[in-house]
Order: C-alpha cells, then structure tokens, then sequence
C-alpha cells in the first residue's frame, strides 16, 4: 500500500484558495474512485474534493471553516501499488510516505508526482501548507499572487522620473519572468517611440486619461435594452421650455435611484454605502475631453424646473466656467452618445461612481402592435447601463433599466 496526501485542487483559473464546508468522509473508510471526500466552497462555486482512485481515508488534516490554497495538504489517502503507478507515482514503496513522520535526518529528498502536484515523500500529510506562488507554463497565476505586474523598485523610479505609471507599460512585451517587463525592455520602448511623431497631451486630455485609469481598477459590466422614444418626443414638442433627451433620462433614473438607493451604493469594505441625496451628473463634450456638471437633488425637482439650470450648466461646461459647486461628483452620469450618431456603447463611470447610463441614437424601426395587431413604425433607441459588477448584478442592473424605461413612457410624470 501507499499513501498519499489528498491535495486542494485547481477549482478554477482564478482560484487560489477555497474553503471547507464539510468534510464528507471519516478515517479509515474505504471509498471508490471518484468518491466525494471533502464539500469546498470557493468565490463563484461550491465543488467537491474527490478520491483519485479506490482507496482508504487515512489522518485528515483539513478542519470545517477553514480556508486553504491551492495544493495544501487535506487528507492521507492509502491506495494501492497498482493504484499508484496508475496515477504516475514511483512504484518504489515509500515507508516514510505510510508512516507520516516530521523526522527529516534520513535526508531522502525523492519527489514523486501527484494528480496535481509535485510533491516529497517528507511532505506528505505535514502541517506546512503551501503559499500561493505564480508558475510559468501550467497552472495560471492565481488573482491576488505577485507576478508579471510586479516592478521592480528600479523601474518604479525610471517611471516616476518620466512622470508614467503602471498603465503607460500596456503596450510594452516584457521578456522577466512570467512577462514582466524590465528596465531594459522600458528603456527599449522608450527608444522605439522616438522614431514616432508626437505631440503634447492637453491638461484635459490628461485628466481624462487618469480619471479613466483610476475607473478601470474595478470590475465593470455593461447591460442594454431597447426603449420606444415616441411618448417622450411628444411630450418634448409641447413642452416650454423644452427639456432635451438626456434631461429625460436623468430625470428617470433619478427617481428609479431614489426607489432603491442600493443600486447606486458604493462598496467600502465589507459595507454597501448609500447616497445621501440622488445628484445625477451629465456628460458634455468640450474640447479635447469631457465635463461633467452635477443636478443636486433630481428626485426631487419636477422635470420643467430642471430644464432652465441644466441649459445653464451646459454652456458653463461648453466655455469651461462650471462654479465649484456643480463640479463635485454625483451619485451617477448620464451620457447622450446618440447625439454622434452612435447606437450602442459601453461607457465607463466615473472613479467615485458606480453607474452611467447611456442613451444611443433613436431610429424608425418597425414595432409589432397588439391593440391593431399589426406592425406600426416608433421611434426607438438603445439605453445603456454600465455599472460597478462588484455592487449590482446583471439581474439588478435589468431591474433598473426597465424602471428607467417604464419612467420614461410617462414623460407628463416626470
């Protein structure tokens, strides 16, 4: 008989430890291949740890409640020789390998492979557990382990002299290990783009691209459902003033936000933070780069008060003189991308935001009619919602976009 130790597999690409919920089996049973030992749970899934072949369940080390990385050490497991060579492993017995011993003076260092793993004979069933270390070739980097976005303290000075960050290195093919990109690839990079025209980023330009790269560091998702225009544009030709696209849309959602002010909460922690009052931001196009004025309050103020402030706002922003007071961030952005002719798109919000709802171009398209039962043509338009993925799921994000459209089929509540 051998015995070898039962491992915490590779349960997913990004998976670097998982949790046991249960343990399955006691010591000393005798089980088939394929059989259940341990229920884990990791961050997307609960799996199970199986025996790799008809075996006996020998010390388990594993406890219930506990989290472990990828490849430590839960149970020994005996099997048989013939077992054994099935699964790769030397067909040498291994008297230390049945009799777990923390003795190491006999210096045998043989390793032997395993289902998952390399391991040592001295290894098996100890209570070192391994760390979580990146690979080159075989297993991913599990998230959160260092690896190719590792740089170097030299690096990070060469940067910080050129005034770049982590972001400027995208393009740059590392040759370091596990692709990281080293000093001489960096100094490389920089001499291939001396051969290219260049001119100077504006200080707008810059702003945006940092607002963006900060945006970026979280996982964000993108939804989108259809809308029909034809009770708003109605709505709007008798309107005075007259309230433009996007002011409908703010006003809409500001109201869906104020129904459920979870959706637009911010994670901190282990806590969901509401807002305190639904100021909704819009997106102006300037030169070079985008501003964003601020409606305090949305919810509250009927949609024919807002539209003399929001006019305001736009020709402020447009001649770059916004007042301090409408440039502090709100709750979320709405951007009209439809007004360049664009259907569809995949905004990104702000860093302090978790949502920005866009509204595409609207076109005649033909839309089948129950009350005549037969087709009829409406003005319809794409309504897009990208959202912070750790806060609001697919299934939330749904939600809101059908209150935003339903809102916005009754424009005279608005």
């Amino acid at each position: 008989m051998r015995t070898i130790p039962i491992l915490m597999p590779q349960l997913g690409e990004s998976i670097a430890e998982a949790t046991i919920i249960r343990i399955l089996v006691e010591p000393g049973r005798v089980v088939e291949a394929g059989c259940d030992l341990f229920e884990v749970e990791t961050n997307k899934a609960t799996m199970a740890v199986t025996a790799p072949c008809a075996g006996k369940v020998g010390q388990i080390v594993a406890t219930p409640k506990t989290s472990y990385a990828v490849g430590s050490t839960l149970a020994a497991f005996e099997i048989s020789a013939e077992d054994a060579q099935l699964l790769g492993l030397s067909d040498e017995p291994s008297a230390k390998a049945e009799a777990p011993s923390h003795d190491r003076s006999g210096g045998g260092s043989d390793e032997v492979e395993n289902l998952h793993f390399k391991i040592s004979d001295n290894d098996v069933i100890s209570t070192r557990q391994p760390t979580v270390e990146p690979v080159v070739g075989g297993l991913p980097v599990p998230a959160g382990a260092a690896g190719a976005s590792y740089i170097s303290p030299r690096m990070r000075a060469r940067m910080a002299e050129l005034g770049l960050n982590s972001s400027d290195l995208a393009g740059v093919p590392g040759t370091g290990a596990g692709g990281r990109v080293t000093v001489e690839d960096f100094e490389s990079f920089l001499r291939g783009l001396e051969q290219h025209r260049m001119t100077p980023a504006s200080p707008m330009r810059i702003a945006v691209a940092d607002s963006m790269r900060r945006s970026w560091t979280r996982p964000l998702a993108t939804v989108g459902s259809p809308i029909m225009l034809d009770a708003m544009l109605a709505h709007r030709r008798k309107a005075d003033p007259k309230p433009g696209p996007a002011l409908y849309v703010i006003r809409a959602l500001a109201i869906a936000l104020s129904e459920n002010t979870a959706f637009a909460g911010r994670l901190v922690g282990n806590r969901i933070v509401h807002p305190l009052a639904i100021d909704i931001g819009f997106a102006v196009e300037v030169e070079d780069g985008v501003m964003v004025p601020t409606l305090r309050e949305v919810e509250k103020t009927p949609l024919i008060k807002l539209v003399p402030t929001y006019n305001k706002l736009v020709e402020q922003a447009r001649a770059r003189r916004l007042p301090n007071d409408v440039k502090r961030p709100g709750i979320a952005t709405v951007t009209n991308f439809g007004t360049f002719g664009i259907v569809w798109a995949t905004p990104i919000p702000l860093p302090e935001q978790n949502l920005v709802l866009g509204l595409g171009a609207g076109s005649k398209v033909p839309h089948w009619s129950e009350e005549v039962n037969q087709f009829i043509p409406v003005t319809e338009a794409e309504l897009t919602l990208s959202f912070d993925h750790r806060v609001l799921d697919g299934g939330g994000a749904g939600r809101l976009l059908k209150r935003v459209a339903e809102l916005l089929q009754k424009p005279e509540l608005l």
